[in-house]
């Protein structure tokens, strides 16, 4: 897969994970009403859909190449300075 492809077919994948995390958490709460009756079904859908959500989230994350930016940039964050051999770097 090109990278644009890849990088638009994982965006796609994380906005249709935050979109179904979102619904099912709606639906999780709706079912707590007591004015609202839901079948069974639909009530253990609403909690498997958050984890199916997160699985799609992190599946676009990896695939759209988000990952591995952010772990760049935390190592740069955390451990640039120190491995510096200049006597003046400043430590946060």
């Amino acid at each position: 897969m090109r990278r644009k492809s890849a990088m638009l077919v994982g965006n796609g994948l994380m906005g249709a994970g935050m979109i179904l995390m979102v619904a099912s958490i709606a639906v999780s709460v709706l079912n707590q009403l007591p004015q609202i009756t839901m079948p069974a079904l639909m009530a253990n859908g609403g909690i498997m859909g958050i984890f199916v959500g997160a699985l799609l989230w992190l599946a676009g994350a990896r695939m759209g190449g988000h990952e591995e930016i952010s772990d760049r940039y935390w190592w740069h964050r955390r451990f640039d300075a120190r491995c510096r051999k200049d006597q003046n770097a400043r430590y946060h």
